[in-house]
């Protein structure tokens, strides 16, 4: 536990000593700006069915950055290692692989959870600001961020395997971008299968689809089965990149 925890300070202290972390930061703040404005301005307009909290995270700004975030976040972790020639020193450390995989992984989460901190920041102001006037359906926004928390945990896995594949940063972003975007992807030909009827693969689609995932649940729905099915793909990937730097650890 000791080395676990080590290894875990290590790499979150890294990521506030990166100014790709702070890039990251203000990315994200500035497009949640934005997508909150955006919320804002279409329920100034006219009555809405929808809540603030639903166009927030639902608008095109939203997944803008979203989808930046997880490679500019992972594309160091095991690339950067290998490239600098520390990952011959890592592994014969009296450390574990998994002990490695774990503290890496679990710092990306931890700097990924800060990124939201803003955002949530957000709508307290703007209730504080209309003196409770505008209601936040806090129970909507809780679960949201439930989501966003179990997708994060999904997308932090993927970077992580990419970056475990390539000793080249970009190639590692590039790889982890890609793969986050298609997942989400998947979910916009909903409607082509529709037309088509084909009923069972349609609701395989919205089991998995993100932007179906975030429609359920800033609408105040909990839906257990989106967190499992990403806490398993999430806890799949970390497998398959723990099997994938144990192999180059008994090459070294």
């Amino acid at each position: 536990m000791r080395l676990l925890l080590t290894l875990f300070t290590k790499e979150l202290r890294s990521f506030f000593f990166s100014p790709i972390a702070y890039v990251v930061l203000a990315l994200v703040m500035i497009i949640n700006g934005l997508s909150f404005r955006a919320a804002i301005t279409v329920l100034e307009a006219k009555p809405q069915t929808t809540s603030i909290v639903t166009w927030t995270f639902s608008s095109q700004w939203f997944w803008l950055s979203y989808f930046f975030v997880f490679p500019l976040l992972t594309m160091r972790l095991f690339a950067e290692e290998r490239k600098l020639g520390t990952w011959e020193t890592l592994c014969t450390a009296p450390v574990r692989t998994w002990q490695i995989v774990f503290a890496k992984y679990l710092a990306s989460v931890v700097f990924y959870c800060l990124l939201w901190v803003p955002s949530l920041a957000n709508f307290a102001i703007f209730q504080t600001m209309t003196n409770g006037a505008a209601e936040i359906p806090h129970g909507a926004l809780l679960g949201t961020y439930i989501l966003l928390f179990a997708m994060g945990l999904f997308n932090l896995s993927m970077g992580c395997l990419a970056s475990a594949l390539t000793a080249n940063q970009i190639v590692a972003a590039v790889v982890s971008f890609t793969a986050s975007l298609m997942h989400f992807l998947i979910g916009l030909f909903i409607i082509y299968f529709q037309r088509a009827e084909t009923k069972a693969f349609v609701d395989f689609v919205y089991y998995i689809a993100s932007v179906q995932h975030i429609d359920t649940f800033t609408n105040g729905l909990l839906d257990t089965r989106p967190l499992v099915y990403y806490s398993s793909l999430s806890l799949l990937f970390l497998i398959i990149t723990h099997q994938v730097l144990e192999f180059r650890r008994w090459r070294v």
